[in-house]
């Protein structure tokens, strides 16, 4: 059981579009409402593409920048906070934390994009000229 879940959890951080996908297709199951399924979607694979980011900076570069993440995501946060606050004049936590959320999703699933091309290429003409 240990091995399956293990398993599982490497495809999903590996390819985190497929665990996307497969949230989008249970979610639209559930709620027979496309437009849900995605947001619910975005919602739950968040995570996928950041830990999917750090996973292929540690393996394009061979270090972890993992701490680097995270002090993006806080002053993405920080902004997010101020602006809400500058527009709205008061903080509605989970208006900000949605969008904050849902801001962290498209950039780091563009980071994602990014890197696997880059990784690709790298490798690519790493072995193309080692010979």
């Amino acid at each position: 059981m240990s091995s399956i879940l293990s398993s599982v959890l490497t495809v999903l951080f590996a390819l985190p579009i497929f665990g996307s996908i497969l949230v989008f297709l249970f979610g639209k199951i559930i709620t027979k409402n496309s437009r849900r399924a995605l947001h619910i979607s975005l919602d739950y694979t968040t995570i996928l593409y950041i830990i999917s980011v750090h996973f292929l900076i540690v393996t394009i570069w061979k270090i972890s920048l993992f701490w680097l993440i995270i002090l993006i995501m806080i002053v993405i946060a920080m902004m997010f906070v101020l602006v809400h606050w500058k527009v709205k004049e008061e903080i509605i936590l989970q208006k900000v934390m949605k969008g904050f959320w849902r801001f962290n999703f498209m950039l780091f699933f563009l980071v994602y994009i990014a890197l696997t091309f880059y990784g690709v290429i790298s490798s690519v003409v790493t072995f193309s000229f080692s010979t």
